[in-house]
């Protein structure tokens, strides 16, 4: 009962949401002022240029890997990447918001259509603050598909519709497509955690998330568009002219202009962020000769298929990312480290934690704490299994919201004092194995959403990564959790409120 009353809510807030498409026609974000009459026409792709480099890593089968640590960077290479498409961008995504960084990637990807590049984005239904009428507005023009990933709660329903679709679907409802991908060419990802909004790439004013994606270049990106190929061409991905009708006076052309003119506007398209953008290759260049790109022949993307454990009755089942993880955590032999904003293990998760502990093996785990949490039902799911996890021995740190990390991560050009919370979704084993990915340690991700995963083995990247997590471990960005101490106290009453209704939530749903 309490599930449904769940979705309920989300389903009100997402029927609630503004529509960024009714403000961009009304001129209230997208002024018309003259700033596109000095645009110059966009440069040829340096793509073949920057690939040029790597010519001899590349011919030996290794794939080149970069960390995208900062919100800013991990935007200025998804957005020079978009610039210098030739043939095809290939997105998926499970939250596309319609905010100031949303309109700036659509706008991109309109004008990469515009060159002749093909675009394909498959967002799922949900579209957390999103708007599906500028998706349906970029999906007119000739070079732009959108698919929507199993639509049965939100796109082109009233709420009569979603009340009828939780009740006679309630399982399908809650398998949601959680990946995060990103393809240029078919030759180069970016995957991780990140979504589309403002708050993953440094430009929120109020709140940020601390998160982490990788891009992949070299013959693993196979792999990932085959995973995108899978998700798009499943009975599951419909095509978004079918699920959302055209309004009467809809006019794509109209909405194009408008975006353009937005993207224009350097209140809305910072010029020191659009000249980051433009010098993106020179500072690959650097970061390869200082070490920061890994080259491995032991990359390996491991997705769920779509349609994860659609055919069972129950809400468990698993799924080649959970299969994955399972695997990783039996073969520890001396560290574990973890990052993961939502930790609601189940029995099998406390079990494998136990038996690497019983075999010597270190485990420490970073997970929000109830101060910088986004999500408080998660919460309370974590707060159930706190005391088990530190009798088990897990050495437990909770994310501060006021992290000193802040001041070296966060780099984009409006910065400001903004809280933060811990989005990252990433694990180290032994120093040597690396997990970046969409996979929360949770029963959603490990039985109902699709996830994936890109596990590198890699020495040199490993004990960087365990370097940097055991920092973001330390007292000025976390806090410590011991039996007789937490830190739920410095959240204040309204949180501890919400986090204990919402012990009445199943844990399955969590």
């Amino acid at each position: 009962m309490w599930s449904r009353v769940l979705l309920l809510f989300v389903a009100l807030q997402l029927s609630c949401a503004p529509s960024a498409y009714e403000a961009l026609l009304a001129h209230q974000l997208s002024p018309d002022k003259p700033f596109c009459e000095g645009a110059e026409e966009p440069p040829p792709s340096r793509l073949q240029e920057v690939w040029a480099r790597f010519t001899e890593p590349l011919a030996q089968g290794l794939n080149g890997i970069h960390v995208l640590d900062d919100g800013a960077g991990a935007l200025s290479a998804r957005g020079w990447l978009s610039d210098n498409a030739t043939t095809s961008i290939d997105i998926q995504y499970f939250i596309f918001s319609a905010d100031n960084v949303g309109l700036i990637a659509v706008e991109r990807l309109l004008a990469a259509a515009e060159r002749g590049v093909q675009v394909r984005l498959l967002v799922d239904d949900l579209l957390v603050d999103g708007d599906s009428l500028l998706l349906l507005a970029l999906n007119a023009h000739p070079n732009v598909a959108i698919r929507i990933y199993n639509p049965s709660i939100n796109i082109g329903k009233n709420m009569a519709g979603k009340l009828t679709s939780m009740a006679a679907n309630f399982r399908r409802v809650n398998q949601r497509m959680h990946n995060k991908t990103f393809i240029v060419d078919k030759r180069v990802a970016i995957t991780g955690g990140r979504n589309v909004a403002d708050e993953y790439f440094d430009f929120n004013r109020e709140f940020l998330f601390r998160d982490r994606d990788v891009l992949v270049f070299g013959p693993e990106v196979v792999q990932v568009s085959s995973s995108f190929d899978a998700f798009w061409t499943s009975d599951l991905s419909w095509p978004l002219e079918l699920v959302l009708e055209k309004p009467d006076d809809f006019d794509p052309p109209l909405v194009w202009d408008k975006l353009h003119r937005y993207a224009c506007d350097p209140a809305r398209f910072v010029p020191a962020f659009r000249e980051r953008i433009e010098r993106v290759p020179e500072t690959w260049a650097v970061l390869s000769r200082e070490g920061h790109l890994v080259w491995s022949d032991k990359v390996r993307f491991v997705s769920d298929l779509p349609g994860k454990n659609m055919q069972k009755r129950s809400l468990k089942g698993g799924g080649a990312s959970t299969d994955a993880m399972i695997h990783l955590l039996e073969g520890a032999k001396e560290s574990i480290l973890i990052q993961s904003p939502y930790v609601v293990l189940t029995k099998l998760g406390l079990g494998l934690l136990r038996s690497a502990i019983e075999r010597g093996v270190k485990v420490h785990i970073l997970t929000n704490s109830l101060a910088s949490t986004d999500n408080y039902p998660a919460f309370s799911g974590y707060k159930r299994v706190r005391k088990k996890l530190l009798k088990l021995g897990v050495e437990l740190f909770e994310f501060r919201p006021d992290a000193d990390l802040r001041r070296t991560l966060v780099t984009a050009p409006v910065l400001a004092d903004a809280s933060m919370g811990l989005h990252a979704k990433s694990m180290v084993v032994d120093e040597q194995r690396v997990v970046i990915g969409t996979f929360n340690m949770d029963p959603r991700s490990a039985n109902l959403n699709t996830e994936c995963v890109v596990i590198i083995d890699s020495n040199k990247l490993g004990k960087r990564l365990a370097k940097q997590m055991r920092y973001e471990m330390r007292a000025e960005n976390a806090w410590q959790v011991s039996l007789v101490e937490n830190p739920d106290s410095k959240a204040g009453f309204w949180k501890s409120f919400q986090v204990m209704w919402s012990r009445l939530i199943p844990r399955s749903l969590l």
